[in-house]
C-alpha cells in the first residue's frame, strides 16, 4: 500500500504551520502499514500519551479480572477503601459546597466507564468552582491529593470524564502488590516490545519529547509552559504515560489480534470482545464537554450517531460512511493524539502531535482527512 496521500497530507499542515510536528501509524493484525512523520517530529520522538494512558492501563486491570483477582462488579472501595470516603458535591450554595452522601457505591466496571460520578475540573464547572473556591489541587498538577476530589454525580447515573481510570490504576495496585508502572512493564510494555513506554522518561526519552505549542488566538503556534509535572506523586492511569507512536501502534494491533502480538498473549479474546461491547447501561453520553479552561481544551461536540463505552474505550454502534466500522475503538489525549481500532476492517491507527488547547480545528481537519485517507486506500488495495 501505498498511503502517499497521508504523506502529503502530514507534510502539508507542517509546511504551512498549521502545525509544528505530526506523526502517524497505520497498522493491520499482521504488521505495520504505514509510518510517518513530518515538521519536527521524528520516527523516534516521544510523545505525552495523556488519556491514551487509560486504555492500557485498563488493559492491566482486564488481566486481573481475567485472573479472577478483581471482580467487575465489586465495589472500589472494597479495594481501595479510600474511594468510599468520597461524597457528592451536590451543588455550591453561595462560596460553600454542599456535600452529601453518594446514593450507591461505585464498581470497578463504572470506572472503567466513566459512571463512577468522578470529574475532571477543566471539563466540570462545579467541580472548577469547588477547586478553586477550596484552594483544592488538580490532577494535572502532579499532586495525589486531586483524586479526592467529591464526586460529582451518583454513580451509574451519566457519563463523566474524570479521575475514574487514576482510580482503576490505585485498583491494579492495591490487587497487584506493585506500582502501576512496574506492573505494565512487566505486563503490557515488556511482552508487547514497547520498550520506550514509561511513566518516568530518562534524561535521553525527555530529550526526544515533541514539545509542545500553544495555539494563540491568532491562529499562530506560541511556545508554552503548560505541561505535565516532571515528577508527579503517583503513577497516573488517567494521563500520565510517554511513549512513541511505534509503541502505541503496538498496543493497537495487540487489541486487533484479540490481545495477541507476534505469539504473545496478553488477554483472551473474550476479554477483548467484552471490553468492546457497551457497557453505559442506560447512563447517558453528554453532546458536547464544554471546557472550564479554554487554554486547556476548546469545546468537544460528539457526532449525533449511535454512540457507547466499552470496558476503556468510547466506541461508535454504526459505521461510519468512507470511515470506520461499526464496534470500532478509539480515544485521545490532550495533547492532541489519537487512536482508533476497527476490528472488523482489521485496521488501526494513531496520530499525534502535541498541542494545546485539545480539539484543535487544525488538527481534528488533519485526523479527519487522515482517517477518510486510510479508508481510501484500503478500498484501492481491495478493489
Amino acid at each position: 500500500m501505498g498511503f502517499e496521500r497521508i504523506d502529503d497530507l502530514l507534510n502539508g499542515v507542517t509546511a504551512d504551520g498549521s502545525l509544528h510536528g505530526v506523526a502517524a501509524t497505520v497498522v493491520g493484525r499482521d504488521g505495520v502499514l504505514y509510518e510517518g512523520v513530518a515538521g519536527e517530529a521524528k520516527r523516534d520522538s516521544m510523545f505525552r500519551n495523556a488519556s491514551m494512558t487509560k486504555a492500557v492501563a485498563t488493559t492491566a486491570a482486564l488481566q486481573l479480572v481475567e485472573q479472577g483477582r478483581i471482580d467487575l462488579d465489586a465495589t472500589v472501595a472494597s479495594i481501595v477503601p479510600e474511594f468510599g470516603e468520597l461524597q457528592v458535591l451536590d451543588h455550591i450554595d453561595g462560596r460553600e459546597p454542599v456535600l452529601r452522601a453518594p446514593t450507591t457505591q461505585a464498581t470497578v466496571r463504572q470506572l472503567m466507564t466513566h459512571t463512577a460520578g468522578c470529574g475532571y475540573h477543566f471539563l466540570n464547572h462545579k467541580l472548577f468552582a469547588y477547586c478553586n473556591e477550596q484552594n483544592f489541587p488538580n490532577p494535572l498538577q502532579g499532586i495525589k491529593e486531586s483524586l479526592s476530589a467529591p464526586l460529582v454525580h451518583d454513580p451509574g447515573t451519566v457519563w463523566e470524564y474524570g479521575v475514574s481510570t487514576d482510580w482503576l490504576g490505585m485498583v491494579v495496585e492495591a490487587v497487584s502488590g506493585q506500582t502501576l508502572a512496574e506492573y505494565l512493564t512487566e505486563h503490557v510494555y515488556r511482552p508487547l516490545g514497547m520498550k520506550d513506554s514509561t511513566f518516568d522518561p530518562t534524561d535521553e526519552q525527555r530529550a526526544r519529547l515533541l514539545p509542545i505549542r500553544f495555539r494563540a488566538p491568532d491562529g499562530s503556534l506560541a511556545a508554552t509552559d503548560l505541561d505535565l509535572p516532571a515528577q508527579p506523586e503517583w503513577d497516573a492511569a488517567g494521563h500520565g504515560s510517554y511513549g512513541t507512536i511505534a509503541d502505541y501502534g503496538r498496543f493497537v494491533r495487540a487489541w486487533l489480534n484479540g490481545g495477541e502480538l507476534d505469539g504473545v498473549r496478553i488477554l483472551k479474546e473474550e476479554t477483548v470482545d467484552l471490553a468492546l461491547q457497551d457497557h453505559l447501561d442506560g447512563a447517558p453520553l453528554p453532546k458536547e464537554m464544554e471546557p472550564t479552561i479554554p487554554e486547556l481544551t476548546k469545546p468537544v461536540q460528539l457526532l449525533d450517531v449511535p454512540q457507547g463505552w466499552g470496558l476503556g474505550f468510547h466506541l461508535y454502534l454504526i459505521d461510519l460512511p468512507g470511515m470506520r466500522s461499526a464496534g470500532s475503538a478509539d480515544w485521545s489525549g490532550l495533547f492532541n493524539s489519537f487512536f482508533w481500532i476497527d476490528r472488523k476492517a482489521g485496521i488501526g491507527a494513531v496520530i499525534a502531535t502535541q498541542l494545546l488547547p485539545f480539539f484543535d480545528d487544525k488538527m481534528v481537519e488533519t485526523i479527519l482527512g487522515f482517517e477518510a485517507a486510510v479508508y481510501a486506500e484500503l478500498g484501492s488495495a481491495v478493489s
